[in-house]
């Protein structure tokens, strides 16, 4: 599970924080979407990692009282890489 604090390398890595910083702060589906002037789908769609624009990205940020910044990628992380394989093996499961 992600925290809004990791590394993010994947679309479905920034949907996981977003849910779960959403979800951890007690911020409703309905009521970010509405203060970012977007549909609930799109917000859903993004916390799935599926493709949004990048203004509804920043509007749905910018309605939870998030930015982004951007660093270096560097190389993983041991832990980055047995949390991205047990992913897999958990879809693999599934």
């Amino acid at each position: 599970m992600f925290t809004i604090m990791d590394k993010l390398a994947l679309p479905i890595d920034l949907g996981q924080a977003i849910a779960v910083h959403r979800k951890d702060n007690k911020l409703s589906a309905v009521a970010i979407a509405r203060k970012a002037g977007r549909s609930r789908t799109v917000l859903h769609k993004l916390e799935r990692g599926d493709d949004v624009t990048v203004a509804s990205l920043f509007d749905i940020l910018r309605a939870m009282g998030l930015c982004l910044s951007l660093q270096p990628a560097g190389l993983p992380t041991l832990q980055d890489m047995q949390r991205r394989f047990a992913d897999d093996e958990a879809d693999d499961a599934a």
